[in-house]
C-alpha cells in the first residue's frame, strides 16, 4: 500500500465483513498448537508419579514383586507436591514477564523465546535421576510454558475474525486436551519399563512440540494490532491482509484497520503510558464498580482464571492415578486415567459450536452448574456406598462416571471459555499485560492447589486423608465460580475487540447479551468524516502517546 494511501472506515456498523478464509483458520489452528505444551506438561506428571521404576529411582525403595503394591511404595506427599507444583511457579513468572516482552519484541518472537526456554528445561528433566535436577528442569520448563500460554491466547485473539474468534481460541483448549492425551498415551506405553526410559521417554517427547511451534511461528505473520501499537501502520495493513486473506487495498482491510487505529487512539487518550511502571499501573486504573474501567477488566481476568482452577479439574489431571488407586477396587488405574483424558479430548470440540451459539457467559454458568452437581454426587457416593473398605465396584464405577461427566462439562465450557474471555476483555494499550496477569493468576492458583492437594488426599502421617470427600471442596468452590460468572462476566459473542470496549462502556454483564453496536471508534475519531493518510494517522498516534 503506498505511503500516502487513505485509511478510511465507515460509520455503518452493519457493514459486510471480510469472509473467514481457510488461511485464517489455519493460522489460528497452528498458533493453538501452543496448547500442546500446556496439556502435555500437565498430563505426564500424573502417570509418572505412579510408575514403579520412577518411585524406586526417586525413593530408593525396592520394587515389590507382587501387585497391588503396598501403600507405602509411593512418592511422599511432600515430593508429589513439590515436583508437581514447581512447574506452576515458573509459569507464573513467565506469564508476567511475557506481557512486556510481547509489547517490545512482538507476539511471535515472545512465543519463540518461550519454545527455546522450554527446550532447556526439558533437557534437565530428561537427564534427571533425582528430585533436585527434576525440579530445576520443571521451573525452567514452566518459565517457557508461561511465555507460551499467555501470548498464544493474546496472539490468537488479535488475529482471529470476530465471528469465529471464540471457536478458534477454543482450539487452544482443545490442543491442551490433546496434549494431555498424548502424555497419557506416552506414559501408558512405558509405565511397565524397569529402567529410566519409563519416565525419560514421555518427558523427551516434549522436544517435538517445541520444535514444531518455534519453527512454524517463524513464517506466520505478526499481529496487526501489535504493529498499530508500535505505530507501524504499513506493516499493520500488510499483516492484516495476510491473516484475512484479502488484498491489502481492499475495503475490508481499510475498514478493519481504521477501527483498530481509532480504538487505539481513543484508548491512548484515556490511559496514556508515560513510564514502565505507569504502564503496569494502567491495568488497575478506575473503579472496579465501573464496567469499562481497566481495574474492573483486570479483576475479571485475574479472578476468572482463579475460579477456573477452583473447579478442581487439575485434581484429576495431576493426581488421577493416585486417587483412583486409593479407591481400592480399580485394577488398572492408568487405563482409567487414559479414559478420563479421552473424555476431555472428545468433549472439547463441542465448545467450538456452543461458544458462538450460546455465548461465553451462558456456557460458563450452565457448565459450572453441571460440574457442581457432578462433584457433589461423587462426594456423596464416596462417603457412603463407595467407601474403599466396602469394595463396592458398582459404586466405584458410578463415581468414575460422574467424574467423567464433570470433566466433560469442564471441557465444553470453563476450559475454553475462561481463556476466550481473557483474550477479549482488555483494550489494546494494556492487553498484553492484562492477559499476562490473568494467565499468571491461572498458574499461581494452579501452583497453590497442586501444593495442597497431595496433603488433602494423602495417607501419610499428618495428611488430611480426605479421599472422595475432597469433591465436596471442589463442588463448593465451583459454586463460587458459577456465582462469579453470573455477576461479573459480560457476554462478548460476535463483537470485535474494539466493539467490546463500547459494550463495556454502555451496559452491564447482566444485560450485555442484548447489547448491539450503534457506532464505531473510526467514526468518533474522525477517520470516516475525512480521509487520513498513514503519515497523518502516525503523527496523531505519536502526539497522543506523548501526552
Amino acid at each position: 500500500m503506498p505511503g500516502g494511501a487513505i485509511i478510511q472506515g465507515t460509520a455503518d456498523t452493519s457493514r459486510v465483513e471480510a469472509p473467514v478464509t481457510v488461511r485464517a483458520y489455519l493460522i489460528c489452528a497452528f498458533a493453538a498448537f501452543g496448547g500442546i505444551f500446556f496439556g502435555y506438561d500437565t498430563g505426564w506428571m500424573s502417570g509418572v508419579l505412579g510408575m514403579p521404576y520412577f518411585i524406586h529411582q526417586y525413593t530408593g525403595k525396592p520394587i515389590p514383586t507382587s501387585t497391588p503394591y503396598p501403600k507405602d511404595f509411593a512418592i511422599s506427599s511432600r515430593d508429589q507436591s513439590l515436583v508437581s507444583s514447581i512447574l506452576s511457579a515458573g509459569t507464573f513468572f513467565g506469564a508476567v514477564i511475557a506481557g512486556d516482552l510481547a509489547d517490545f519484541f512482538g507476539r511471535r518472537m515472545t512465543i519463540i523465546a518461550g519454545c527455546l526456554i522450554f527446550i532447556v528445561g526439558c533437557i534437565l528433566e530428561t537427564a534427571s535421576t533425582g528430585i533436585g535436577l527434576m525440579c530445576a528442569g520443571r521451573v525452567i520448563c514452566g518459565l517457557g510454558v508461561g511465555f507460551i500460554s499467555a501470548i498464544v491466547i493474546l496472539y490468537m485473539s488479535e488475529i482471529a475474525p470476530k465471528k469465529v474468534r471464540g471457536a478458534l481460541v477454543a482450539g487452544y483448549q482443545f490442543c491442551i486436551t490433546v496434549g494431555i492425551l498424548f502424555a497419557n498415551c506416552a506414559v501408558y506405553s512405558t509405565k511397565d519399563r524397569l529402567d529410566t526410559g519409563s519416565y525419560r521417554i514421555p518427558v523427551a517427547v516434549q522436544f517435538l512440540w517445541a520444535i514444531i511451534l518455534g519453527v512454524g511461528l517463524v513464517i506466520l505473520p505478526e499481529s496487526p494490532r501489535f504493529f498499530v501499537k508500535k505505530g507501524k501502520l504499513e506493516a499493520a495493513a500488510s499483516a492484516l491482509a495476510r491473516v484475512r486473506g484479502q488484498p491489502i487495498d481492499s475495503e475490508y482491510i481499510r475498514e478493519e484497520l481504521a477501527e483498530i487505529i481509532a480504538n487505539y487512539e481513543y484508548e491512548q487518550q484515556v490511559i496514556p503510558q508515560t513510564s514502565y511502571m505507569g504502564g503496569w499501573s494502567n491495568c488497575f486504573k478506575g473503579s472496579i464498580f465501573k464496567g469499562n474501567s481497566n481495574s474492573r477488566r483486570t479483576m475479571v481476568g485475574i479472578l476468572l482464571q482463579m475460579f477456573q482452577q477452583f473447579t478442581g479439574i487439575n485434581f484429576i489431571l495431576y493426581f488421577g492415578v493416585v486417587f483412583f488407586e486409593s479407591l481400592g477396587t480399580i485394577q488398572n488405574t492408568f487405563l482409567i486415567q487414559l479414559i478420563t483424558t479421552l473424555v476431555n479430548v472428545c468433549s472439547t470440540p463441542v465448545s467450538f459450536y456452543i461458544v458462538e451459539k450460546f455465548g461465553r457467559r451462558s456456557i460458563l454458568i450452565i457448565g459450572g452448574s453441571c460440574m457442581v452437581v457432578s462433584q457433589f454426587i461423587v462426594g456423596i457416593i464416596g462417603v457412603t456406598a463407595g467407601r474403599p473398605e466396602l469394595n463396592n465396584q458398582p459404586a466405584t464405577k458410578a463415581m468414575i462416571a460422574f467424574i467423567c461427566l464433570n470433566i466433560s462439562a469442564f471441557a465444553m465450557t470453563w476450559g475454553p471459555a475462561a481463556w476466550i474471555v481473557v483474550g477479549e476483555i482488555f483494550p489494546l494499550p494494556i492487553r498484553s499485560r492484562g492477559v499476562g496477569l490473568s494467565t499468571s493468576s491461572n498458574w499461581f492458583w494452579n501452583c497453590i492447589i497442586t501444593v495442597i492437594t497431595p496433603y488433602l488426599v494423602g495417607s501419610d502421617p499428618g495428611d488430611a486423608n480426605l479421599g472422595a470427600k475432597v469433591f465436596f471442596l471442589w463442588g463448593s468452590l465451583c459454586f463460587l465460580s458459577v456465582s462469579f460468572a453470573f455477576f461479573f462476566v459480560p457476554e462478548m459473542k460476535g463483537l470485535s475487540l474494539e466493539q467490546i470496549d463500547k459494550m463495556l462502556e454502555e451496559t452491564t454483564p447482566l444485560k450485555s447479551g442484548r447489547w448491539k453496536p450503534s457506532t464505531t471508534f473510526a467514526s468518533e475519531m474522525g477517520l470516516t468524516e475525512k480521509g487520513a493518510t498513514f503519515e497523518e494517522v502516525e503523527q496523531r498516534l505519536g502526539s497522543v502517546s506523548k501526552h
